[in-house]
C-alpha cells in the first residue's frame, strides 16, 4: 500500500472521551503529488515515486525540473517511492493525501533523529558514572573495556563514546489518535523520530 512523506509539526495532547489525556504527535501528511509510476516493464519493479514540499524551480537542477514537469507538478523538495501491487490506480499528477490511510488504526514512521554530535558513554548509552570520592578520576568516563589476557582483545560492538543520533529510525505501529482531513493533519499517540518541522515517511503498519 502507498505511503506519505509529511512534515512533523510538534506535539501536544488530546483528550479522549472518558477524560483520559493522550499525548499525541502532530504530523502534516500531504498533499502528495504522484511524480513517477515505475511497472515491471519498464523498471523491473512496481512503484510510485510522491513528492512533497514546495520548492524554487531556481533552485532546483534543470534535469528534476524536467521531470516534475513530465508530471505536470511544480518542483518539490523531498521525493520516495513507494513499492505497489500490480494493477493500482495512481497516474502520473494524481494527488495523494491522508484519504489514503482510510480506517487504518496503526501506522510506521520514518525519520532522521535529532543530533547530538560526539557524546560520552552517560549520555550515548545510559552508563551509570564511576565513583567520585577517593581520588577517582573516572567519574564520567568509561571504567575498563576489555578483558584479562584472554581474549585480549576489544569485542566489536563496544558500547563506547561516539556520535549519538541524526541516523534514520522507523517507530512502528504508532496508533491513529485522530485525522483531520481538511488540513492534512495526522495526530499519532506517542512520539515519532525528528525535530520540529523534519520530514516524516508514513506507511500504514503490516
Amino acid at each position: 500500500m502507498i505511503g506519505l512523506i509529511g512534515k512533523k509539526l510538534g506535539m501536544t495532547r488530546k483528550f479522549e472521551e472518558d477524560g483520559r489525556s493522550v499525548p499525541v504527535t502532530v504530523i502534516e501528511a500531504g498533499p502528495c503529488v504522484v511524480t513517477q509510476v515505475k511497472t515491471e516493464e519498464t523498471d523491473g519493479y512496481s512503484a510510485v515515486q510522491i513528492g512533497f514540499g514546495a520548492k524554487k524551480p531556481k533552485n532546483t537542477p534543470l534535469p528534476m525540473q524536467g521531470h516534475f514537469r513530465k508530471a505536470g507538478s511544480d518542483p518539490v523538495r523531498t521525493v520516495a517511492e513507494f513499492r505497489v501491487d500490480d494493477g493500482h490506480e495512481y497516474k502520473l499528477g494524481d494527488r495523494v493525501s491522508v484519504d489514503v490511510l482510510g480506517e487504518t488504526v496503526t501506522i510506521d514512521v520514518t525519520g532522521t533523529t535529532k543530533g547530538r554530535g560526539f557524546s560520552g558513554n552517560i549520555k550515548r548509552h545510559g552508563h551509570h558514572r564511576g565513583p567520585d570520592g577517593h581520588g577517582s578520576k573516572n567519574v564520567r568516563a568509561s571504567g575498563s573495556i576489555g578483558m584479562h589476557t584472554f581474549p585480549g582483545r576489544v569485542f566489536p560492538g563496544k558500547d563506547m563514546p561516539g556520535q549519538y543520533g541524526a541516523k534514520r529510525e522507523t517507530k512502528k505501529n504508532l496508533r491513529v489518535v485522530a485525522i483531520d482531513a481538511e488540513r492534512n493533519l495526522i495526530l499519532v499517540k506517542g512520539s515519532v523520530p525528528g525535530h520540529k518541522n523534519g520530514i516524516v515517511f508514513i506507511r500504514p503498519s503490516r
